[in-house]
């Protein structure tokens, strides 16, 4: 009943919100009737801000159109590598015609970052993922909003996470022999349990895991957010926070955990540093500092975007990750894609490098709750492991922002370089079929790829 009120209520706040885009326009015009009024900027700025504080933020778009590799623009081209259906695996191919730079990029290790499936979407990693073009081949998964997934394709589990996280991985070893995996928050959970049994069955796993930010043991540091997901009972959460999909989606009948309320959780836990944000922002529009309300505009887009997940990976996330702790006591086991149930032992991982990196200040995984990952693995030698703390970083200074592209990536860029062998490096990809190829245009440069 909650969705539907709020889907109404949405529906009726978009005219006005809309009519405030208008107004704000208007009074900002110096050339209107409007504009001549003396406090026409202040006006302005009022209606600008209802604007942004009623209208619903749809998924952005992740808009990487070319990388920078040691000073050459290379051009960017996003696709969908794998469709599923409830995540697509993205890929940000290189293009460039210049050879020396493209004997670079072949070179290159290839990296699939797993975004967290949380409540906001794949693009909240857009400044990681822009960073690592530089450096690497880039695979990331892009999961999908659940409100738009019909229930005719089934529910989703995290079990399903798990397995999807495992066949994604097997892709791009396909294509390159091996890759590295950098999991982002929530997903270092699914992404070692995926590599646990892997290791387990024999299979080829990772170079290496990168785990950032991650609750591998909730127990440690807890945060506000680890204390309301371990204080209440999981049949609280089935009771208070899912709700069914409204029928004018395609996913209308689907459980879900809503994205509004996610967002309304997020906002909460800093509820005086947004209201002065949003303040500043008027005040910036007031004295026409554009700069300034511009990257408002784009931190507030990206945040206010948010996404339903299924009510069963969801339960299941909390129950598993935050009231059981399965992972660390050696209690999980995962269901495979056959049916067949296996268990989660990441002291089964033996090849695979790992590094984990952690925020001094980061106020969702405390302090030592990534760490964790050192101590249930134990099958990883000692000098293939390592830890980072981040002096001064929050959460999201880890992966975005000043301190992630000049403290974190340096070191992870290193980690993922010593455990890239030649041998790797150089497995070309599979050529085209002949059907699909296309000759090269004659007397010109064909654009390369990578």
């Amino acid at each position: 009943m909650l969705y539907k009120f709020y889907e109404t209520q949405r529906s009726l706040m978009e005219p006005l919100t809309d009519l405030a885009a208008s107004a704000a326009k208007l009074y900002a015009n110096p050339q209107s009737i409007w504009g001549q009024h003396p406090l026409s900027q202040r006006i302005s700025a009022g209606y600008d801000l209802l604007h942004r504080l009623g209208k619903d933020y749809e998924k952005p778009e992740f808009g990487l159109r070319t990388a920078d590799v040691d000073g050459v623009d290379v051009a960017i081209h996003e696709r969908v590598e794998l469709k599923k259906p409830f995540c697509e695996l993205r890929r940000f191919k290189r293009y460039t015609d210049d050879q020396a730079t493209l004997s670079k990029l072949k070179d290159q290790p290839a990296v699939l970052i797993v975004a967290p499936l949380s409540g906001h979407y794949a693009t909240l990693l857009r400044d990681t993922v822009r960073t690592m073009l530089k450096d690497h081949k880039v695979y990331i998964t892009d999961w999908t909003n659940a409100r738009l997934v019909p229930l005719s394709e089934g529910d989703f589990h995290l079990d399903d996470y798990v397995n999807y996280v495992q066949e994604f991985i097997r892709h791009v070893q396909k294509l390159y022999g091996n890759c590295h995996v950098m999991s982002v928050c929530q997903p270092t959970v699914p992404v070692l349990a995926a590599v646990s049994l892997m290791a387990s069955r024999g299979e080829l796993t990772p170079l290496s895991m990168v785990m950032m930010g991650g609750p591998i043991d909730a127990r440690k540091s807890p945060t506000k957010v680890n204390n309301l997901a371990m204080n209440k009972k999981l049949d609280w959460f089935e009771r208070h926070v899912i709700y069914r999909v409204p029928t004018r989606f395609p996913g209308a009948g689907r459980k879900v955990y809503p994205g509004f309320l996610q967002h309304s959780g997020f906002v909460a836990m800093n509820p005086s540093n947004h209201a002065r944000s949003h303040y500043d922002y008027f005040q910036d529009l007031i004295k026409g500092d554009r700069s300034s309300a511009q990257s408002h505009r784009q931190f507030y887009d990206e945040y206010n975007a948010v996404l339903d997940m299924d009510a069963n990976y969801y339960l299941q996330t909390i129950q598993t990750v935050f009231q059981d702790f399965k992972l660390v006591n050696g209690t999980w086991d995962v269901r495979g894609v056959d049916g067949q149930i296996e268990h989660v032992n990441p002291n089964d991982i033996k090849t695979t490098a790992l590094l984990s990196v952690e925020g001094e200040l980061d106020d969702i995984s405390g302090s030592g709750q990534t760490e964790a990952v050192h101590s249930i693995c134990g099958g990883v030698p000692k000098t293939m492991q390592a830890h980072f703390e981040v002096e001064g970083a929050g959460h999201y200074g880890i992966f975005a922002g000043r301190r992630w592209r000049e403290m974190v990536y340096p070191k992870v860029k290193a980690f993922i370089l010593r455990y890239q062998p030649q041998s790797v490096a150089s497995t070309p990809a599979p050529l085209p079929s002949p059907a699909s190829a296309k000759p090269a245009p004659r007397k010109k440069a064909a654009l390369r790829t990578t």
